[in-house]
């Protein structure tokens, strides 16, 4: 089925975990007649949660597409986790989609991770709604949440459709734009029905901030309402659809996706009134690295980018595709510019959960997918012509804020273990691991506890091999605090025939931190000739790699080299290298060696109850604290903490939180560590070298 631009709307479906986005999205299918029953999270069989991770946990751990036609629109929907391990998930969704609703507890209001998802659309300048979930529970309150969020998020929040009753009272919607009731009907969709006259007043209070909002969309609008006092229908709409395009309201909407209410109305909303891709831009980077605006547009090549990649058991490799111009068929030649490779799709599809649907096209704005591909990796750049010297922007991941070290219990296990991790990692950008040389340890890091332990539990049970897991060593540093004076060093070995032999004279001091390391030759006259310079230079390097307390690297040294000598014949580049490690071991003697200590920026989301606590407990791990934040009913404290305090931050988190913390976390700096802790990372580093030897 080939879908004309114009009629694509692309909406992201996002929100704290539990405030029912799946839910949602299973309704508006439901309402749309692509499956004939909605169903519970709870029951396992819901569209979007199809993975045996996602069924057992009772969350969505991955982004899931779900196309359908509603009104001869097509819409694309992706539904993504609210659990802030899976963020990464999320992003691809703010990616892929001109915009976002914003599904909100009634009862709870704006959440952790909705402010901090918020704050992700705020970066992107992305058009969103709101849909005011769960009405029919206790505690929903419209007017409460309503004005909690204008409190919180300083945004124009519009009511397009409003409750009638709440709790066990809730009956269902009226929408203020057409002036109809919408009431929940026994398992099966709402009916229409004319506004009861008790609810007249309420419902003209909210229309009037409707319309007075709306007229604000356009100058002639303006002068209309002020000619008329009121707007119709499509004038409503029009302002609308402009003061969503240009992100300056936030449309609300409110039911209860468990009784299928108030699906209808945002369904209707989403076809006329959310923003087309077509017109809308796409970033790409520039020869000089800049990001600058890229027009999504039915003309010229076809150009795309991958947004994301699963491995599917049935399928084989799946790339998630936004065409950005042009039109992608099946016999399409793509290239990849970074690899330098060409392929064709041969079959293109549109995703329906875990159903894949086979299209003839994909048009500019549209989201699809093509199986198997050689080419395609989540932020390739796919172009129909290698004359378009485009790149994509890839897409922005935080940094991961969980981290363990790893190993296999034998030869086998461990390159089956190794083979899955990087089949993980090709899916999952959040989720990452390298070897590292310093602790020789391999470490994965991830957005969580619980992002790390699903990953490494399936890896457990597909590929029946054992996984030790153990908090990673950290990665301290070595540097100086005082000049050294003139060290000289001399390698002298003679075993018949050439000997080896070379003298250095050198000078070390401290330079700013960050710098890392400086050289200077002051040699004068030629004692050591130039042949011998980078011999020198790298004896110091690999001196300093070798660390001087505790084996950690060293950095921001200042090396100069005063003098030195040579011999005729025995001297040689190597004897150069090893006199320069002797004579850096000597300096660094009388240059006063402290450890350096990496310290992480911290941002932690809690809720007021909790603010002592966190307070107390980051006093606690040698933190300080920069500054707070008053967020709705919500706290932003943001800290400078020793990475070594925070290794298990996200257990202690959860504890201190009953579950409901969040924390960001980001490398900030080096700072020097003394006095007991040092001796402890001193002593700890001796009695491990000294077990390894034996």
């Amino acid at each position: 089925m080939s879908v004309v631009s114009t009629d694509l709307r692309n909406v992201a479906i996002v929100g704290h975990n539990d405030t029912g986005k799946t839910t949602l999205l299973e309704q508006m299918l439901f309402y749309a007649n692509v499956i004939s029953r909605a169903e519970t999270v709870a029951s396992g069989k819901t569209t979007s949660d199809f993975t045996e991770e996602e069924i057992a946990h009772k969350i969505s751990v991955h982004a899931s597409l779900a196309t359908m036609q509603w009104e001869g629109k097509t819409l694309n929907i992706l539904d993504t986790p609210g659990t802030a391990g899976f963020i990464g998930e999320t992003i691809c969704g703010f990616r892929s989609c001109e915009s976002a609703l914003m599904v909100i507890d009634a009862r709870d209001g704006a959440q952790i991770e909705t402010i901090k998802l918020w704050r992700h659309l705020d970066e992107r300048n992305k058009p969103r709604a709101v849909f005011l979930n769960k009405m029919d529970r206790d505690r929903a309150d419209y007017t409460k949440i309503i004005d909690s969020l204008k409190e919180t998020f300083k945004a124009t929040f519009v009511p397009v459709s409003i409750p009638i009753g709440s709790g066990k009272d809730f009956k269902g919607i009226i929408n203020l734009i057409e002036n109809k009731a919408y009431m929940v009907t026994e398992g099966g969709k709402e009916v229409v029905a004319e506004i009861p006259e008790e609810l007249k007043e309420y419902e003209d209070k909210y229309r009037l901030e409707l319309i007075e909002n709306a007229a604000e969309g356009a100058d002639e609008l303006i002068e209309k309402y002020f000619a008329d006092g009121t707007l119709d229908s499509d004038d409503i709409r029009r302002g609308l659809r402009e003061g969503l395009d240009q992100n300056r309201v936030i449309p609300v909407f409110c039911g209860a996706a468990q009784l299928g209410s108030g699906i209808t109305t945002l369904l209707n909303f989403i076809r006329y009134n959310f923003p087309k891709p077509i017109g809308k831009f796409e970033q790409v980077i520039d020869e000089k690295g800049n990001s600058v605006p890229f027009p999504i547009k039915s003309e010229g090549p076809v150009s795309a980018v991958v947004f994301k990649t699963t491995l599917d058991q049935f399928n084989g490799k799946l790339s998630f595709l936004k065409i950005v111009t042009g039109t992608l068929n099946p016999d399409s030649e793509l290239f990849n510019p970074e690899i330098g490779k060409k392929e064709k799709p041969g079959k293109l599809y549109r995703m329906i959960g875990k159903k894949l649907i086979e299209t003839d096209s994909l048009a500019a704005g549209d989201i699809g997918l093509i199986a198997k591909s050689n080419i395609a990796m989540t932020n390739s750049t796919l172009l129909g012509s290698s004359d378009m010297k485009i790149k994509f922007k890839p897409l922005a991941f935080p940094n991961p804020i969980y981290m363990l070290a790893i190993n296999a219990e034998d030869k086998k296990s461990e390159v089956k273990m190794n083979e899955a991790l990087h089949k993980v990692t090709e899916e999952d950008l959040t989720f990452r691991t390298r070897f590292n040389e310093e602790t020789k340890e391999s470490i994965v890091a991830g957005m969580g506890e619980l992002h790390i332990n699903m990953i490494l539990d399936k890896i457990r049970d597909k590929q029946k091999i054992v996984i030790n897991t153990k908090l990673p060593r950290v990665a301290y540093r070595e540097t100086i605090t005082k000049k050294s004076g003139i060290a000289e060093y001399s390698h002298k070995k003679q075993s018949g025939g050439h000997g080896q032999y070379a003298k250095v004279l050198i000078e070390i001091a401290p330079i700013e931190r960050g710098e890392y390391y400086s050289f200077t030759n002051a040699i004068k006259g030629g004692s050591v000739s130039k042949g011998y310079i980078p011999g020198i230079e790298k004896g110091l390097h690999e001196q300093m790699e070798d660390g001087y307390l505790a084996g950690y690297p060293m950095v921001d040294i200042g090396i100069t080299l005063i003098d030195g000598k040579e011999h005729p014949v025995d001297s040689s580049e190597m004897a150069f290298k090893l006199a320069a490690k002797g004579a850096l071991k000597v300096a660094l003697e009388k240059a006063g060696v402290v450890l350096l200590e990496p310290i992480e920026k911290l941002w932690v989301y809690i809720e007021n109850e909790y603010l002592g606590d966190i307070l107390s407990d980051l006093s606690s791990k040698r933190g300080r604290v920069l500054g707070q934040e008053d967020i709705g009913n919500l706290q932003l404290v943001k800290a400078l903490v020793p990475q070594s305090e925070m290794l298990n931050y996200a257990i202690d988190l959860k504890s201190m939180t009953s579950g409901t913390g969040s924390f960001e976390m980001e490398f900030d700096h080096y700072e020097p560590l003394n006095g007991k802790l040092a001796d402890e990372v001193i002593k700890h580093y001796h009695e491990t070298r000294k077990e390894e030897e034996e």
